[in-house]
């Protein structure tokens, strides 16, 4: 490198040289001109550097934002055969960035082409984004930062390995691609760049993992982002909706990671419910909790493995019955979710099928009382019940929560739910062991056949039939499916006899 400082004379130029291993050599030298010439001797196997095309592309990549331009020498075009070679002209140039920062613009002076344009030049995407957020900020802390929202997910999404992050740059000198560190891991989908003037031009992973300044930004990028996505939901369903197709399971890892926004990300929760009667997931918990009943004091809900077995839970009955809504959760992290949860605007969370049944002062004195007498009427069937199924379960009780089925299981209000013991089993992870509660519903006919039957082995057929079904409408699987169709088939023949 040949260095001349302005208004310095001709020998007080400087030579500094390198062969790149970490040392190097400072001399005087001359230099008719001021200014900063450097010289790079190219090692025999990296001669792609020397390559027009190479050498364009790397100044795109890395240097296309930065305030002034870079010229290169145009390339001569080779005369084609039998054509006579051009006249030899003085070099001509020109400028292979583009010399401006588009997120340095102000919003006024840009319009929507260009920011999608920005978009699919960083984020190699051919599609549109949803939406954006361009934003500057000045005080203690100055940057910009443009942040956009895909509006398809990306392959490797549920790989949290996958390289992630916003492009860095600093004082529009770009420095890194993917940095990870600006944003936590449930918002990995965002794309986009941040400009920051707080940070050093050599950063490095290292520093940025040390910087303080790094944690303010962190924090005031993912709330922007959800600022972002709040916005979205309220002035666009229809776009929240695709978002929500395509990142909501994501979405639903912030509550977990993210204590501290857990509230703006609760309101962008969505989910499928009893009132729209479809599979789509587009209730959130400000709507549920808009409908509750005069009285509930809780945001009912049912986790199961797809819709159709949620919205047929026989832990709905009542609920159908009373008009009440219950949040059908079909996801497979639901239910990790929902154990990270204590409340919304006051009103906690009830699985359904966990617990003794509170409807609190949705019900009346009255049905209270008829539940209490239902219980003791049958006293005599759940005492003959016990030994039956005493390796199968944990308790044995009447219960209100039924209307059209004869019986269902309810785990404990700690235990563990069906789906998350199946992931935890196909994972290879142990699981503890718990024994559900069969509760049976009073009224149905069915129990009251089982309670008037003499024959005791008959009597234990159909009660293991009973709670086989009642398995099986909870969407669990039979350990000895083999049995109970030998149970049913004596049953059907007995009855067809």
């Amino acid at each position: 490198m040949f260095s001349r400082r302005a208004g310095a004379a001709v020998t007080d130029a400087v030579h500094w040289s390198s062969r790149g291993e970490g040392d190097f050599t400072i001399e005087p030298t001359e230099k008719a001109g001021r200014g900063t010439r450097i010289v790079l001797h190219l090692k025999d196997a990296e001669s792609e550097f020397a390559d027009g095309y190479r050498l364009r592309s790397l100044v795109r990549k890395y240097s296309d934002h930065i305030a002034f331009p870079v010229l290169m020498e145009k390339e001569a075009v080779e005369p084609e055969e039998g054509e006579e070679s051009a006249e030899v002209k003085a070099p001509e140039f020109e400028s292979v960035n583009s010399a401006t920062a588009l997120w340095t613009r102000s919003k006024s002076d840009l319009n929507d082409a260009e920011y999608q344009e920005f978009y699919k030049h960083i984020s190699h995407d051919f599609a549109e984004p949803l939406t954006w957020s361009h934003n500057k900020v000045e005080g203690n802390l100055e940057y910009t930062s443009l942040l956009y929202l895909p509006g398809h997910a990306p392959f490797d999404l549920w790989n949290r390995e996958a390289p992630r992050g916003l492009k860095l740059y600093v004082q529009r000198v770009f420095i890194m691609d993917q940095a990870d560190q600006f944003l936590p891991l449930y918002l990995r989908f965002i794309k986009g760049v941040v400009d920051s003037n707080n940070l050093s031009l050599n950063v490095s992973r290292e520093i940025l993992q040390k910087d303080p300044n790094v944690d303010k930004l962190r924090s005031a990028l993912t709330k922007r982002v959800l600022d972002m996505l709040s916005k979205l939901a309220k002035n666009d369903a229809e776009k929240y909706a695709s978002f929500w197709k395509e990142f909501g399971q994501v979405i639903k890892e912030g509550p977990a990671e993210d204590y501290a926004n857990r509230d703006k990300i609760l309101k962008l929760l969505r989910f499928a419910s009893t009132h729209t009667g479809n599979a789509e997931q587009s209730v959130g918990f400000e709507d549920y909790v808009s409908r509750m009943k005069e009285g509930q004091e809780k945001i009912f809900y049912v986790v199961a493995d797809n819709y159709n077995t949620a919205k047929n839970s026989p832990h709905l009955e009542i609920f159908r019955k009373k008009g009440i809504e219950v949040l059908l959760l079909t996801d497979r992290i639901d239910e990790w979710m929902m154990s990270q949860l204590f409340d919304f605007d006051g009103k906690s969370f009830q699985d359904v099928t966990k617990g003794e049944l509170n409807l609190g002062e949705v019900e009346t004195e009255e049905e209270k009382q008829q539940q209490e007498e239902s219980a003791k009427v049958l006293e005599g069937l759940l005492e003959r019940l016990k030994p039956v199924l005493d390796a199968r379960v944990s308790d044995i009780r009447v219960t209100h929560r039924l209307t059209d089925s004869p019986a269902c299981l309810v785990l404990g209000d700690y235990d563990m739910g069906a789906q998350m013991r199946r992931i935890m089993e196909a994972a290879g992870q142990p699981v503890p062991e718990n024994k559900p509660i069969f509760e049976l519903n009073p009224e149905h006919p069915l129990i009251t056949k089982l309670d008037q039957e003499p024959d005791e082995a008959r009597f234990a057929d159909l009660a293991l039939v009973l709670f086989d079904q009642a398995d099986l409408a909870a969407g669990g699987q039979l350990d000895d499916p083999t049995a109970y169709i030998a149970r049913l088939n004596k049953l059907l023949l007995e009855l067809s006899a």
